[in-house]
């Protein structure tokens, strides 16, 4: 019988383990074409998204509007979301750029200061958000990835969690206006 649990335990430790594991943003060192946020993340985008609960239901969609804008290692991210209820919200980000491809950022309902790394085509974001939700404000921490596809189209997805639990995940698609 003993033997038996060790050999479950055995078993079972490295499913639970892998679970655990996440992606590297150095995994995508070489992969192209190059994102630089800076000039990405310039002039007018437009991105389109749903979150999806912890079951994969979609509860929500949205369309943003975000009108950028740098000077020298400052930019200014406007965003002005519409969701599929007919609400808006606005979110105005204020972006440095660091060495070594590292960012780091705020916004009115983030809490603190959020810090993220680019390499190749991906950029790595991490923040708490101040989500409204109900009448009360909850604190949850996003871990987002963007992915650059070509010069006008980046992918994003975003896991959203609480206490390391995740709640959903937030996937957009951007799209660069021609200038």
């Amino acid at each position: 019988m003993q033997r038996r649990l060790l050999l479950s335990a055995a078993v079972a430790t490295p499913v639970a383990l892998s679970g655990c594991a996440s992606q590297s943003i150095d995994g995508y060192a070489s992969e192209k074409p190059v994102l630089d946020l800076a000039q990405y993340f310039n002039g007018k985008i437009d991105a389109y998204g749903i979150f999806q609960d912890r079951s994969g239901q979609i509860v929500k969609r949205f369309t943003v509007v975000m009108d950028c804008s740098w000077k020298g290692n400052e930019g200014v991210l406007d965003e002005a979301f519409t969701y599929s209820d007919g609400t808006t919200q606005r979110r105005i980000w204020r972006l440095t750029k660091h060495a070594d491809g590292r960012y780091t950022g705020t916004a009115d309902d983030v809490v603190g200061t959020a810090g993220g790394q680019t390499r190749g085509n991906a950029f790595r974001w991490n923040y708490t958000l101040a989500l409204p939700v109900d009448g009360k404000v909850y604190h949850v921490d996003l871990d987002d990835w963007m992915y650059l596809i070509d010069d006008r189209v980046m992918l994003n997805r975003a896991t959203m969690s609480k206490f390391g639990v995740r709640l959903g995940e937030i996937t957009l698609s951007f799209t660069k206006r021609a200038p």
